[in-house]
Formats: structure tokens, C-alpha cells, sequence
């Protein structure tokens, strides 16, 4: 079901706790979320709608990915980047990198490392800066 964007910044500077099975539904309600926004946005985190779960989900290149409880575990090539967010007005400069690996779990909960590059690497740091509670 497609939700409401949160813009209230002290729930969103809240960190997000771990996702669990039970939370399976969050994913469907990002990715509805995310094609009811998508000429305009390309992830979203679950506190974006309201949910303060470690859950994200990314547009990569029109594939669009699920992932509950990421966290980067290598990084590098750090540059400096220029983002926007739903959940913000404007734009802000933020440091990203280039290349990270995530540890996450699928849909069953499997856990998974892959390396992301480049831009779909960039939305998904933005996104799992919106799970700690960081606030670009």
C-alpha cells in the first residue's frame, strides 16, 4: 500500500531497529511507496513512511531491491555528493563512496554480501544513513 512521506526530521533522526521476519510487509508498502514517487525518487528507508525498521528499498537501473537490516562493512573511493531526499527540501552535500559492500538479508532473511557501485551504491548509503537516524 503506498504510505505517507514522514518530513517530521526528530522521528527521522531516530535510529531504526532491526527488521524482523513479522516485518515482511514494510518491504511491499517501500516498494509501493517507491513506484508511486518513482519520476522523482530512486530509494526509500522504512522511517521515510513511518515504520522505524531497518528496512530499504533501491531503483537499481529498474530492478528494484530489498534489503532488511544493511550495513556497510568495506567502502572506498569516498567523494563528495549532492543529494535530495522525499523527506527533505533541497539539496545538501554529503560524503559517499564509490564502491561498498553490504551485509544484508533477503526477503528470507538469508543473509548476503554484494558490492555495489557508483550511483546505486550512493542510494543505498543514503538509505542506510536514514536507518542509523543520520539526517543528510
Amino acid at each position: 500500500m503506498i504510505q505517507a512521506i514522514i518530513k517530521d526530521e526528530d522521528f527521522l533522526r531516530l535510529p531504526s531497529e532491526l527488521a524482523t521476519p513479522e516485518d515482511l510487509s514494510i518491504a511491499q508498502d517501500l516498494q509501493d511507496t517507491l513506484a508511486a514517487h518513482s519520476d522523482h525518487c530512486v530509494g526509500l528507508a522504512a522511517n521515510m513512511i513511518g515504520v522505524s525498521k531497518q528496512v530499504i528499498v533501491v531503483n537499481d537501473e529498474g530492478t528494484v531491491l530489498v534489503l532488511f537490516n544493511p550495513e556497510i562493512i568495506k567502502y572506498s573511493g569516498p567523494y563528495i555528493a549532492e543529494e535530495g531526499c522525499l523527506s527533505l527540501t533541497g539539496r545538501r552535500k554529503t560524503k559517499r563512496y564509490h564502491s561498498i559492500k553490504v551485509r544484508y538479508q533477503n526477503s528470507n532473511f538469508q543473509v548476503r554480501l554484494k558490492t555495489f557501485q557508483g550511483w546505486t551504491a550512493q542510494i543505498i548509503q543514503h538509505e542506510i544513513d536514514h536507518c542509523k537516524g543520520v539526517i543528510i
